[in-house]
This record gives structure tokens, sequence and C-alpha cells, in this order.
């Protein structure tokens, strides 16, 4: 489906006329800004996220790069991490978030009573929220088909190779249907602080 959608791009975003005779043409009455390179590669359905680096190696350029994954929505300034990730020299950099608890905290006093409760609190520790700036090095720390956030990162950190954005602004990842229907419901009602585009 998304080789299909990239293949048609410019169809599925453009008003068209169709001519059904014999000349067949097809009009497009508006364009899209997009200067794009899309590079489409199938690393396999159950391969994990760093055995899917290793196997697009060959298509990243350059001696830095950039990795996300599919299910979080944020409005992390790019450039920030970028120019962050570069005073830290470092060889990889993730985007850290405060997550917020799907369920209810709660806070004791010494007798056991409850003297707080929060719905969707934001927790204080750190997670990774999946937005990576990584050197061409950091291939050679992933070996077959494994986690990038399991062995890969562990390595980089115990050698001083790994840093932390602190993004303290909005994140949220899209995991379930209830987080589907929080992000559909922010961006009907024009309120999605991710779309940074115009």
């Amino acid at each position: 489906m998304i080789r299909e959608y990239f293949l048609n791009y410019r169809f599925m975003n453009s008003d068209v006329t169709l001519f059904l005779g014999p000349e067949g043409r097809t009009t497009f009455h508006n364009s899209h800004d997009e200067d794009w390179t899309v590079t489409l590669s199938d690393t396999g359905l159950e391969t994990k996220k760093g055995g899917r680096i290793k196997k697009v190696a060959s298509y990243i350029k350059g001696e830095r790069f950039m990795v996300t994954y599919g299910d979080g929505l944020a409005n992390v300034n790019i450039k920030d991490l970028i120019s962050y990730h570069e005073r830290q020299g470092v060889l990889a950099t993730f985007t850290g978030v405060h997550p917020i608890s799907r369920f209810a905290t709660v806070e004791q006093d010494s007798a056991g009573n409850i003297i707080d409760w929060d719905e969707k609190k934001q927790l204080e520790g750190y997670m990774n929220a999946g937005f990576f700036v990584l050197e061409r090095a950091v291939l050679d720390y992933i070996e077959g088909d494994v986690e990038l956030e399991e062995e890969p990162m562990k390595r980089l950190a115990q050698e001083g190779n790994l840093a932390m954005y602190k993004h303290n602004e909005f994140w949220q990842c899209m995991d379930t249907y209830r987080d589907f229907l929080f992000l559909t419901e922010l961006w009907e009602r024009g309120d999605a602080p991710w779309k940074v585009w115009k």
C-alpha cells in the first residue's frame, strides 16, 4: 500500500480530470510542493529495527543520518536536535520525553491513605521518543537482526557515545485505538502541535 501511494503520489494529491476517450489523457489541476526522494525497501515483515537499518545501509548517504519510528508524533525541532548532537560529539543522540501515564497514579501518606489521584499524569523520568541522529559508525554496532534500542544503544551508552536531547513539548505515540482517537480529535479541531508545516 505504501509503494502504491508513492507510485501514484501526484494522482493521490491533486485534483484531476480524466479523459476516458481513445487518447486516455489525465490533467492535473494543482501540484504539490514536495521535492522529496523516497526509497522504499522491503526489509522483511519480522525484521527488528536494528536489522532494518543495517539492511538499508547501502541507501544511506553521508556520515550522518536520522531515524524515527512510524508511530510517534511530536513537534521536535529537528535543527535544534542536530545541533545538540553535534555539540555532544557522540555517535548517537536520541530524543527523550516525559511519558504520560496511561493509568491513574496515586500518592499515599505514611499511613497508606490516598492523598492525591492523577489521571494521565506526566511522569518524571525520560523515555526514548524515537527521534534519532546517528553517525554512520553506529552501523558497526548493529550485528544481525537486533533491536536498535537493545544491544547497540547499550554499547553506545557504555562507551560514552550516546546522548539524549530533552524534548519537553508535544510528543504522543499512536499505539492504541485510544491514541488514534485522541490524535484524530486534535487534528480535526485544528490543534495538532506536530503539524509544523504550512
